[in-house]
């Protein structure tokens, strides 16, 4: 595919942060997906004032969550299966564990919304592994 095929989608929701003793608290959210990392969907958490924190999460990963629960060790998600509107996504990493509840219905919109761009099955039409391969190595030699 050439550069002016490409094309991002993005949409921005509100995830509740849980907490243990079942407070939650809104966090504005951005998902991304670009055709260029086609497997792909980053999601940036408005974390304080000033900041954001990034994940990127594979979009087959995202959409099987929401039917059934899916994902190992950094990233799980979980339709709640007393409340058919909310998924659970647990993230996990060194520096923390962070549990949301997601409105199924925006993630499944915003999901189809990247189907109608690269269909699920075409991912490999979309990237160059020749480009990503050499992308790779420059980073790795700096």
């Amino acid at each position: 595919m050439s550069s002016q095929n490409h094309k991002t989608i993005r949409s921005t929701a509100v995830f509740d942060l849980t907490a243990p003793a079942g407070v939650r608290t809104p966090v504005g959210v951005e998902l991304r997906y670009d055709s260029r990392e086609p497997y792909a969907v980053n999601i940036s958490f408005r974390a304080g004032m000033s900041g954001q924190v990034d994940w990127l999460i594979a979009r087959d990963l995202l959409a099987d969550g929401l039917v059934i629960a899916s994902g190992e060790g950094d990233v799980q998600i979980i339709p709640q299966p007393d409340d058919h509107e909310l998924v659970v996504i647990a993230l996990s990493s060194p520096s923390g564990q962070a549990t949301f509840e997601a409105p199924a219905a925006e993630l499944a919109e915003f999901l189809n919304e990247t189907y109608d761009v690269v269909a699920p099955g075409d991912e490999n039409h979309w990237m160059s592994f020749d480009e990503e391969l050499s992308r790779l190595l420059q980073n790795d030699m700096h």
